[in-house]
């Protein structure tokens, strides 16, 4: 896929692998629409890329909700022209033990809500986007392409039930796309992060990421660029789809 004038919409685009995506695919000459719940953080990842001389504009939207997703894609038409690429990168985490046991009782369970938030937002929220790009693809006739960010959590994960849950059906709505849309000319393919240094691991205590990184052959965590790097592959190759992409460091051998 040619990246220079593509329309590609990123979710969870306002920080972190999101903003890191939006940076290389920008400096290839996409215009972007940053899609986030988050109105300030949004505006600051739009003037960042604008200042670099990147096309890109917010659209806030609850990726988890079908109205306010149909309402986004549409004003992204409107504004930027149809889409020929999407990259599902939102997602969030409600870590915690199916069941926590002390003294041989349980004594804390993982709640519905957070199992609930975290496969609204982590898979609804993909099937939702990738439904209504694949449709402005469709109507537009453009053979597009649609990036999924899985996780290696997909395999299991102490702790991570839901997070696990969610990336392992995001695999597997990957592989499933590959076969639907191919007949449109449409790709899809995924990229599976291991550690990276974002917020998110940032908030973990500095116990369990030195851990954490002592476990990875390479030596250290992952950085934002080097999954947006692995997400520039999918786009341009032509002849992958249907398939993931272990970002790692090694870990998953």
């Amino acid at each position: 896929m040619e990246l220079n004038g593509a329309v590609i919409a990123i979710t969870g685009g306002a920080q972190g692998l999101g903003l890191a995506m939006a940076k290389l695919l920008g400096e290839c000459g996409a215009r972007l629409a940053l899609v986030d719940r988050d109105e300030e953080c949004l505006a600051q990842a739009a003037g960042q890329l604008a200042e670099l001389g990147i096309v890109a504009e917010a659209f806030v939207a609850d990726i988890a909700q079908e109205d306010a997703v149909e309402r986004c894609f549409a004003k992204i038409h409107d504004r930027l022209g149809p889409l020929s690429g999407l990259v599902n990168n939102a997602g969030i985490t409600r870590d915690g033990l199916l069941v926590k046991v002390k003294d041989g009782r349980v004594e804390k369970t993982m709640s519905l809500s957070q199992w609930q938030q975290v496969l609204d937002v982590n898979l609804t929220g993909v099937f939702l986007c990738g439904r209504e790009a694949a449709r402005q693809m469709i109507d537009n006739g453009l053979q597009g392409v649609i990036v999924n960010i899985s996780s290696i959590s997909r395999a299991g994960n102490m702790g991570q039930s839901n997070y696990a849950a969610a990336k392992a059906g995001v695999a597997s709505l990957t592989v499933t796309w590959a076969k639907e849309l191919a007949r449109y000319g449409i790709r899809v393919g995924a990229v599976a992060p291991g550690f990276i240094e974002t917020e998110m691991t940032s908030s973990m205590r500095s116990g369990v990421l030195e851990k954490i990184t002592k476990g990875i052959p390479l030596g250290r965590l992952g950085q934002p660029e080097d999954i947006a790097q692995s997400v520039r592959y999918i786009f341009e190759n032509t002849y992958f789809s249907g398939r993931v992409i272990e970002c790692d460091g090694g870990l998953r051998i």
